[in-house]
């Protein structure tokens, strides 16, 4: 069964373990109504995807 040969440093464990951050939802604006939404989904607000109503708002 392999084993390590040496015991891994915190340095060397952290400095991997430093490419696991969480990042926050990238936001763009929504072009009809201006309002902040998720990149390529449709617009919460207005219900606009690419220029045309996908889903009906009140």
């Amino acid at each position: 069964m392999p084993v390590p040969k040496r015991k891994t440093s915190r340095t060397r464990r952290d400095t991997r373990r430093a490419q696991h951050q969480i990042e926050a939802p990238a936001k763009s604006v929504c072009p009809q109504c201006h309002q902040p939404k998720v990149p390529h989904r449709v617009c919460g607000e207005c219900g606009y995807y690419n220029g045309k109503e996908v889903i009906e708002t009140d």
